[in-house]
């Protein structure tokens, strides 16, 4: 058997117990040696320099011995001043020697030993090689001045009553004062004190000067007026403010030579110090000082942290923040970088914001300037993003440095964030609300497309307004448009409210429908008390519970409203229409209790949506009585909802068998395969059923699965929307989501064009003409450090060289700044648009944060400033659903049980229903759909563009159409072009002269003559617009293709539109109106048991993350 101790090695000596109880020394032959580190701090030296100047506290309080010591020498000198009986006769020895009894005398002696003792230890411990740097160096002059008399005095009594300067001292203790504070600011690791440092040490200099002074003539008119302490200093002061009495003035020359001194000490010393003192209150002024603990523990505030704080920022969010009374209280700390703006600067030195606006210049990423701006007290954190830089990932980067460094050290403190890319989300989904610009951006443009004008709709809701815009115009649409512009979601709870508290056990369309036919709010939304989830018009199945939080839009919020009950007596007629017999109960429910409808039941069957089906009752019926609406019925009928399928073929809209052949797309619902970036919620959408090859998605090149090279020859069915943008980001991803989303019937979706470059061949190319929308995004290279409005610059001609083209084009863009948006669609002599720019000057002068809202392609739904949805983070502190509304709005987020926003639009057919009241009681009852606002479009009757107006050559050269055209002319005189080839009367002269030209030429070649002259006046009398428009033709017909439609695109009306966000219910529906709907879920009706899958596209990680995810 092998012995383990030879196979083994043994154990080091030092661990093996068998030896330390033997007692073997075999460990004294092991070479290691122990270390021992830091042995020069083991000197007595190094001990005692650690505990007098390394050690901050035993430092500290080394220094307030000291400065004790210095205070009590000088206390000492003025009891040994007070006690001295004032001698008399005027000899010089009174100067050398003073009366000083033996007590008083010990205590000096003793303070001076100790004084001199601890200035020499201190010396020898920072002696660094050079012995007359310590011994000339001041406070050591004046120690010896001050201390080594009295030590003499001890072996040489008759120099007990020698005068020694003990007053003097006075500067030592100024010098342990300054050392002392630096010791405290070490030793509490507080860092921001230059300030309170410059200040004390102005302070002190200037008491050590008064008390040198004081004591300095005190003691030199000893043999003069024999002042006591009190006089001196009276002439001290009076001295040294510059006011010089005259009453007391020194009488020796020693004194007055003192006095010269001093003087010149302190005009040397004092501005030095007040120097010092103001630079560094500039400095504090730019970077802001701090915000004080006390004022963050009694008083609330809030930080914005950004990267650069501009002045269209800073007042966005001040008014948009203030505009909500609970936070007028509230401070607003800004942590920015860099130093401030000489316009910021200027703002906030307004009373209003200067008592309520604290700006700090610090970074985010240090503990300091947090601790600064008290983050860890704060009520909220807005931290935004620099939308002007050119690399947007990298401002996102900081963005999320930021946020993190937030969070470390305030992990309490809610975060509110703005992110512009919406792969770069994912890091911050720890902050407690987070809005992504790109995200929105693209979801409006997208819907803009569907329903026109979201954006414009959306931008109304999230601001806050009171509705006071345009009531001073004296156009009607502008005092609609600006009094509806005050509507806001508020919330409240069902049991509290006075809106629905009695709709408790009612379906949610009943309570939507009677709410604002009697109070004129429009509820939209409902959430549980359990549940996190908002519901958009969860439909007519779903009860409202008296713990439900109510979600509505209303000019103000039901806790600022006043109720004033009217007499329905008077009202007769009205109520019999409702009520019959004495029971005085509604008509429906009657109706429901007898089991028998005699007019249309609600009905919430598959619908397409497109919009709902408003027909009029038979012809029966229209016989017997003018039409009706049904009434919504407090609890939905069962029997009358037919479920359906809506994610099978069959439930889609019916289409003809032609349609059905000519169709080559087929399509499938599910929810996308692949996310394009982490964060994004699946939605579920019209698919593909095989992937399209790569290069079958280049329109203009043909490839061996298909030979089209322009949107022409492919026959689409539907209009196009072309998307131009620099770079298919993923942020495109929510555009075509909302286009493609499950609800939309084929036969609508529209084929979406990517155009990555715009020259007029490629525009053609896409179809241009014939295209639905065409929506513009291409401004990232434009960004400008130095001039940040020129952002837009790129955009905005872009969109210019558009309209000019194609004048009836739907273009729809969006901006960096709302300022810019006076551009879009520029007219330099159009007046209409004039004194639109002259409404909006006066709102901005009444205060209103909507100015811009008059300009017409906003209005319209034209163009947007992503900068607008800043007030949605804004308004979020306080109301914290308005980002989950607006995302469900938009369809960012799906929530199962959730509507949708669609539109339908007011036909010929529809207009019997005549009010949006009765239209809202339509909706209702038949679909369950409940309408939050109108989109209306009118004639604009004031306006006129030059590039409208086209006069032919034969109307001038009849005088009677001339005269028939004058009163047309006279109309239109301000806004004709005032060029020569827009001139009536030049361009009449000229055609004159051109013919009388023609006549002259020679006759033999009169065929030659005619044909030139007669092209002369085809190019003489060509407008702009005709030029543009023949420019575009040749291009279309180089191309080989077809200009059937140009010339249709060309006939643009000048229209203007606006919305009507919840109008009253009086108001009277037009034709072309279109409606803005939430419409119920439609796959809240299909059964739970049966619930069918037919030809939907759904991996495995879809339906998972479907059913854990809650969207």
């Amino acid at each position: 058997m092998v012995d383990l101790e030879s196979e083994v090695p043994p154990l080091p000596p030092r661990y093996r117990f068998r030896d330390l109880l033997l007692g073997d020394q075999g460990w004294q032959n092991d070479d290691r040696v122990q270390v021992e580190f830091y042995m020069n701090e083991n000197t007595f030296k190094e001990r005692l320099k650690l505990f007098f100047i390394k050690n901050q506290r035993s430092s500290l309080r080394i220094r307030l011995f000291n400065f004790s010591l210095k205070l009590l020498s000088c206390f000492l000198y003025i009891i040994r001043v007070l006690l001295e009986n004032p001698s008399q006769g005027n000899e010089w020895s009174h100067i050398f020697w003073v009366n000083r009894s033996l007590p008083l005398w010990g205590l000096q002696v003793s303070v001076a030993l100790i004084s001199l003792f601890e200035t020499i230890l201190l010396g020898y411990l920072s002696y660094k090689g050079n012995i007359w740097e310590q011994i000339l160096r001041i406070p050591f002059i004046l120690e010896v001045i001050n201390a080594v008399p009295f030590i003499i005095s001890i072996f040489w009594p008759s120099l007990r009553n020698l005068f020694v300067p003990v007053f003097l001292n006075c500067w030592l203790a100024k010098h342990a004062l300054e050392n002392m504070i630096n010791d405290l600011h070490r030793a509490i690791q507080r860092t921001q004190s230059a300030m309170f440092n410059q200040v004390l040490i102005l302070i002190s200099t200037l008491l050590c000067l008064i008390f040198t002074c004081i004591c300095g003539i005190q003691h030199l008119e000893r043999i003069g007026k024999k002042l006591n302490l009190f006089d001196s200093l009276y002439f001290c002061i009076v001295t040294f403010s510059t006011v010089g009495f005259g009453d007391v003035t020194p009488e020796t020359w020693s004194s007055k030579l003192f006095v010269v001194a001093m003087i010149c000490v302190a005009l040397v010393v004092l501005p030095i110090q007040f120097e010092q003192l103001a630079y560094l209150w500039m400095e504090r002024q730019k970077s802001g000082g701090n915000y004080s603990r006390h004022r963050a523990q009694t008083e609330k505030h809030v930080v914005l942290c950004v990267s650069s704080l501009k002045i269209d920022l800073l007042m966005d969010f001040l008014n948009e923040f203030y505009a909500h009374p609970r936070l007028q209280d509230y401070y607003v700390v800004i942590l920015c970088p860099t130093e401030m703006d000489v316009q910021v600067r200027r703002v906030l030195q307004i009373p209003m914001w200067s008592q309520r606006v604290i700006y700090l210049q610090g970074s985010a990423l240090k503990d300091q300037d947090l601790l600064r701006a008290k983050m860890d007290d704060a009520e909220a954190c807005f931290i935004l993003s620099s939308r002007c830089e050119v690399d947007r990932t990298s401002s996102d980067h900081q963005t999320i440095l930021r946020a993190w460094a937030v969070k470390d050290f305030a992990p309490n403190c809610p975060l509110y964030v703005q992110i512009l890319k919406p792969e770069n989300k994912f890091h911050i989904k720890f902050a407690d609300h987070v809005v992504c610009e790109e995200e929105f951006k693209y979801a409006m443009l997208a819907l803009n497309c569907i329903c026109p004008a979201t954006s414009t709709l959306i931008t109304l809701l999230v601001h806050t307004s009171r509705g006071q815009e345009g009531q001073q115009s004296p156009e009607q649409w502008q005092k609609m448009y600006g009094r509806c512009s005050g509507n806001e979601v508020y919330h409240i709870v069902l049991e509290e409210s006075t809106f629905f508290a009695e709709y408790e056990g009612k379906s949610f369309t009943y309570a939507s429908f009677h709410a604002h036919k009697k109070f004129g709010v429009c509820l939209i939304g409902i959430r549980r008390e359990d549940n996190k989830n908002i519901l958009l018009n969860p439909g007519p199945r779903y009860i409202m519970s008296a713990t439900d939080i109510c979600f509505y839009i209303n000019i103000t919020k039901e806790e600022n409203s006043a109720f004033k009950n009217h007499d329905h007596q008077k009202k007769s007629n009205v109520s019999r229409s409702f009520y019959h017999g004495p029971s005085r109960l509604p008509v429906h429910s009657i109706i429901a209790s007898m089991g028998t409808v005699a007019i249309d039941l609600q009905d919430t069957s598959c619908r397409s949506a497109s919009g709902p089906t408003l027909s009029l009752p038979s012809e029966g019926n229209k016989e017997v009585r003018r039409p009706s609406i049904a009434p919504v019925l407090e609890v939905a009928d069962t029997s009358s909802l037919q479920t359906c399928d809506l994610l099978s073929d069959q439930s889609e809209d019916e289409t003809t068998p032609d349609e059905e052949m000519s169709s080559n797309v087929e399509y499938a619902k599910g929810y996308p395969p692949y996310s394009p970036y982490i964060g994004s919620s699946p939605t579920f959408c019209h698919l593909l059923h095989e992937k399209v090859p790569f290069c079958c998605l280049r329109l203009d090149k043909s490839c061996q699965h298909n030979y089209y090279e322009d949107a022409k020859a492919y026959g689409f069915k539907n209009k196009l929307i072309i998307v131009a943008a620099e770079t298919a980001g993923n942020g495109l991803y929510n555009f075509i989501v909302p286009l493609r989303a499950y609800y939309r019937p084929k036969k609508e979706l529209n084929p979406v064009i990517l155009l990555l470059d715009n020259p007029l061949d490629d525009l053609l190319r896409c179809g241009v003409t014939f295209a639905a929308n065409m929506v513009v995004v291409d401004k990232e290279s434009t960004m400008s450090a130095e001039e940040d409005y020129m952002a837009d610059a790129k955009t905005i001609v872009n969109v210019q060289t558009l309209f000019r083209l194609f004048s009836s084009l739907s273009i729809i863009t969006e901006l960096t700044h709302p300022a810019n948006m006076r551009f879009m669609q520029f007219r330099a002599k159009d007046c209409y648009s004039l004194a639109l720019s002259k409404l909006e000057k006066k709102e901005r002068e009444r205060g209103s944060n909507l100015a811009f809202m008059f300009r017409l392609p906003f209005a319209a739904g034209r163009v947007f400033s992503i900068s607008m949805l800043d007030t949605l983070l804004y308004q979020s502190f306080v109301k914290d659903y308005m980002i989950s509304i607006t995302r469900l709005l938009l369809g960012l987020d799906t929530t199962p049980g959730s509507g949708f926003l669609c539109s339908m639009k007011i036909t010929e057919d529809d207009l019997w229903i005549r009010t949006y009241a009765r239209l809202y009681q339509k909706l209702c009852s038949s679909t369950g759909d409940v309408p939050i606002g109108i989109y209306r479009t009118e004639s604009q009757k004031l306006t006129t563009s030059e590039s409208q107006i086209s006069i032919s050559v034969e109307e001038w050269e009849d005088t009677k159409d001339a005269k028939e055209q004058g009163h047309h002319r006279s109309n239109h005189r301000n806004s004709t072009s005032s060029d020569q080839s827009d001139h009536p009367l030049l361009r009449r002269k000229s055609m004159q002269w051109a013919r009388r030209l023609s006549r002259k030429g020679p006759k033999h070649s009169g065929k030659t003559a005619e044909k030139i002259t007669q092209q002369r006046l085809n190019l003489y009398r060509r407008s702009e617009r005709q030029e543009l428009a023949e420019l575009v033709k040749n291009r279309m017909k180089h191309l080989g293709l077809s200009t059937v439609g140009y010339d249709e695109m060309n006939d643009h009306q000048s229209t203007l539109s606006y919305i009507l966000i919840n109008p009253s219910p009086d108001t009277r529906l037009e034709l072309n109106d279109v409606v803005y709907l939430i419409r119920p879920d439609p796959l809240a009706y299909l059964p739970n048991g049966e619930p069918s899958r037919k030809n939907s596209i759904c991996n495995t990680t879809g339906q998972d993350s479907r059913e854990e995810t809650q969207l």
